[in-house]
């Protein structure tokens, strides 16, 4: 090979690492999970003002928690796979968190983004799977469509139909702080590293 080739291959490579190490932020975002992970680690979001309802019926908001720490996943009822799981990882953080100096300073929250299926009733009955609600862990829809548009939006959650009946979505616990912002997200299952963050911000 010629040297000009040699010198051609090599500024390709060049720029090509450039190119990457600049849109994937020093090579530490190469999927589009970490890298709105690592957006709310540097820039905590606020939650959108929308009013909630319980597997009672009752009305709650995201101000109702202020000034304790809250874990918040996404589910929906009908899901048999994935939904079952972090049902189950939040039932083990409510034990850790009701034998601990955590109770009441952190709450959970599992929120529907298919409020048009899962009403009062079907929240009910997920939150019976789990030992039911109580003043720790609460089940929640935004009634509307619209908002729980807005609340996906803002946490950059994604669903996609599967066209089997059922969604694709993100599995992750979002850290919100005592002042209502989103500040983390992690891993569903790294129920040591919810902790430890909410233990920081209680």
């Amino acid at each position: 090979m010629k040297h000009g080739g040699i010198v051609g291959i090599m500024v390709v490579l060049l720029f090509g690492t450039a190119a990457l190490w600049w849109g994937s932020d020093g090579f530490t975002t190469f999927t589009a999970e970490s890298a709105r992970r690592l957006d709310v680690a540097r820039s905590p979001r606020p939650l959108p003002a929308v009013a909630l309802e319980d597997q009672r019926g009752e009305t709650v908001a995201f101000e109702d928690f202020a000034g304790k720490v809250v874990l918040l996943n996404f589910v929906y009822t009908r899901c048999t796979t994935i939904c079952t799981v972090l049902g189950s990882e939040f039932e083990q953080l409510r034990d850790e968190i009701e034998h601990s100096e955590l109770e009441g300073r952190v709450v959970l929250v599992t929120l529907t983004f298919d409020p048009e299926h899962d009403g009062p009733k079907q929240l009910a009955r997920y939150a019976e799977r789990y030992g039911g609600a109580d003043a720790t862990w609460h089940f929640v829809r935004a009634p509307s469509m619209d908002d729980t548009r807005r609340l996906l939006r803002a946490m950059d959650v994604v669903v996609v139909a599967d066209g089997f009946g059922g969604f694709v979505h993100n599995a992750a616990i979002h850290v919100i702080d005592p002042r209502g912002r989103l500040v983390r997200i992690v891993d569903s299952d790294a129920i040591g590293e919810a902790l430890a963050l909410a233990r920081e911000l209680a």
